[in-house]
Order: C-alpha cells, then sequence, then structure tokens
C-alpha cells in the first residue's frame, strides 16, 4: 500500500543498514513471552529520551489503536493469535516508521481475524500515513489493501508485471470491480 494521502509525502530511506525509520511484521509474531501485552509494545520506547508518564502514554495511546486497552497486564500465551498481531502492528507503529514491511503477517489467522486485521490495518493506514510494503499470496487481501501490486515471477523472483488498483475505498469484496480485479490477477499469475 502507498499512502496517497497529498499532505504528507513519503520518500523510502536512503540508507541501507538497519534504522527506526523501517520495522518488519513477519507472520510470526515474535512476541517477547515473559513481557505484558502493554510491555511488548512500549518495548521499543526505552532507548528513547522520554519520561516513563510519557512512554505510558503512548503506549496507552497504541494499545486503544489496536484495541487491546483490557488485555495490557496479559502475556502473550493467555491471547489469540489475531490479538498477538495486534500487538505486532502496535509494538512497530509506536516507533512511527517510515515505512513499514510486512511479510505475510495474517496468513496464520482464521478467516474472521484476517478480515479484521486487513481493516484494522487500513485505519491505522489512514490515521498514521505510513507507507506500507505488504506482502501476501494471497489476491483477495492485495485488492482489499493495496494501491499497487507487483505480481513477482517464481524463479528467479523478479518483478513480473505491476498493477495500479483504483478502486475507491472502503473495498467491497462483493463488487463486481473487486471481482474484476482479482480475475485479472488470478489469470496473470497463471499466465
Amino acid at each position: 500500500m502507498k499512502n496517497t494521502a497529498p499532505s504528507r509525502q513519503h520518500i523510502l530511506p536512503t540508507n541501507k543498514g538497519p534504522g527506526p525509520d523501517r520495522c518488519v511484521i513477519f507472520q510470526e509474531d515474535a512476541l517477547f513471552p515473559w513481557l505484558t501485552v502493554g510491555e511488548n509494545i512500549a518495548f521499543g520506547l526505552k532507548g528513547r529520551k522520554q519520561s516513563r508518564k510519557a512512554r505510558a502514554e503512548e503506549m496507552s495511546r497504541f494499545l486503544n489503536l489496536v484495541g487491546l486497552n483490557e488485555f495490557r497486564d496479559y502475556l502473550p500465551h493467555e491471547i489469540s493469535g489475531g490479538m498477538k498481531q495486534r500487538v505486532a502492528l502496535a509494538r512497530v507503529l509506536i516507533l512511527r516508521p517510515e515505512v513499514l514491511l510486512m511479510d505475510e503477517p495474517f496468513a496464520a489467522l482464521d478467516a474472521q481475524s484476517r478480515e479484521e486485521m486487513q481493516c484494522l490495518l487500513l485505519m491505522l493506514w489512514q490515521e498514521l500515513g505510513h507507507t506500507i510494503l505488504f506482502v501476501t499470496h494471497d489476491v483477495g487481501e492485495a485488492v482489499m489493501l493495496a494501491d499497487r501490486i507487483l505480481l513477482m515471477s517464481k524463479n528467479p523472483g523478479r518483478i513480473r508485471e505491476e498493477i495500479s488498483v483504483s478502486l475507491p475505498r472502503p473495498r467491497e469484496r462483493e463488487g463486481a470491480a473487486f471481482a474484476g480485479l482479482s480475475r485479472r490477477l488470478h489469470e496473470a499469475l497463471r499466465g
């Protein structure tokens, strides 16, 4: 997804090493099992020169953004897979990266949780304005989330085709335009 809001334009970072301007969310949540939900979210703020109160306020803000305020004191093994991905999302978004790289983050979720996470991601993208590079094998997910879809070849992995998604938001999976673009992508993947 690419944020097209005219008020904020992102430029991909030019430095090649790790940095807080780029964060990654993987298919596995990678939470610290000994930290609570709130502590996991606030973990990245420890290196910043902020008061404890300011860090707690930020953590509360992001707990609310992902809808987990009442689970702040739970450990990761006490929450569902969808909730774990919400924590993982909040943990990187609290760092305010310019670019968010997401590698099939919803692939292991059940259909209902996956759809809820897609809606949450779109809401957070609209509110926070990050540039998001989202990897998925799910055509419907790509059409629902993306402004631009890059189809990759198998071996070697190269960009085979770029498809612009001009469907208005919010997108309806049942709509003719959504179905048409999904069919086009399926055909391109087979070809």
